[in-house]
């Protein structure tokens, strides 16, 4: 007697995106960049002829360059395959990291999700108070006049906080066009731009996400009981093989819970 089987449902690869956004060429436990992904995102759109790609977030943002490399890969693979992107929120996709999801062709987050923080900061120590209170001379020669920008060991100076404002406000205004470009029939207050974030129900209003939803239920309304979901995303390594891999990983799952903490996380 011949068996029939059944057709296979519709395919729907989950991208996992989730870690501070630092370079680098290798994984580690809790970063990523356009390098460590790029392998994955082809994956993700090519494998099994996916009906859908579903980004499944929850990132504190980091390095503006990577997540831009990130963001602008998902778009391309997206429109090359033809496939559509859904970005899911968990926690949080913030800066660098709603950076990301606005690439979605449709973004949805939890009620408590934490979305936005559009804008750029950069923080440092000045250390030259404690030096000059024990004693500590500094030795510092340089070739050309600004080479010693931001040492933390010397003064600050009108002129050099001039240049970081400058440079800072060059990448906050990259970062506005690219949301802009991305989300601008959606968005309904300049406020978003100001580098405050808001929880899952606000941030709908504002057009930074468009529903309340969930990867699953969501995916499964749209293609059906029959869905499947095939998983992608980085292994997290317990242990490193070296001792200073370790360390390194330490230190960045420490530095992703720094972030993660000023957004309430």
């Amino acid at each position: 007697m011949k068996r029939r089987f059944g057709r296979r449902g519709p395919l729907v690869s989950v991208l996992r995106i989730e870690g501070i956004i630092q370079p680098g060429s290798r994984p580690r436990q809790g970063v990523i960049n356009d390098a460590v992904l790029a392998r994955l995102v082809e994956r993700a759109f090519e494998r099994g002829r996916p009906k859908a790609v579903a980004l499944a977030v929850n990132c504190p943002g980091g390095s503006p360059v990577q997540a831009s490399l990130i963001g602008a890969r998902i778009r391309r693979a997206a429109d090359k395959a033809e496939i559509p992107v859904y970005a899911f929120v968990e926690d949080l996709a913030a800066s660098g990291g709603y950076w990301i999801v606005a690439a979605a062709d449709k973004i949805y987050a939890d009620a408590s999700s934490i979305i936005g923080s559009i804008g750029v900061i950069s923080g440092s120590f000045g250390f030259h108070e404690l030096l000059r209170k024990t004693g500590i001379e500094r030795r510092l020669y340089t070739a050309g006049t600004e080479k010693s920008l931001l040492d933390p060991f010397l003064p600050q100076k009108p002129e050099d906080i001039e240049r970081i404002r400058d440079l800072q406000k060059q990448i906050h205004d990259e970062f506005i066009a690219h949301v802009k470009t991305c989300r601008g029939s959606h968005l309904n207050d300049e406020d978003v731009f100001t580098g405050r974030f808001w929880l899952g129900e606000r941030a709908v209003e504002l057009g930074l996400i468009d529903e309340i939803g969930h990867l699953t239920p969501i995916m499964t309304e749209m293609f059906g009981e029959k869905i499947r979901f095939r998983q992608y995303g980085l292994r997290n390594r317990l242990l490193g093989s070296l001792g200073i891999r370790l360390a390194e990983d330490v230190l960045a799952v420490a530095e992703e819970r720094i972030m993660r903490a000023g957004f309430g996380r």
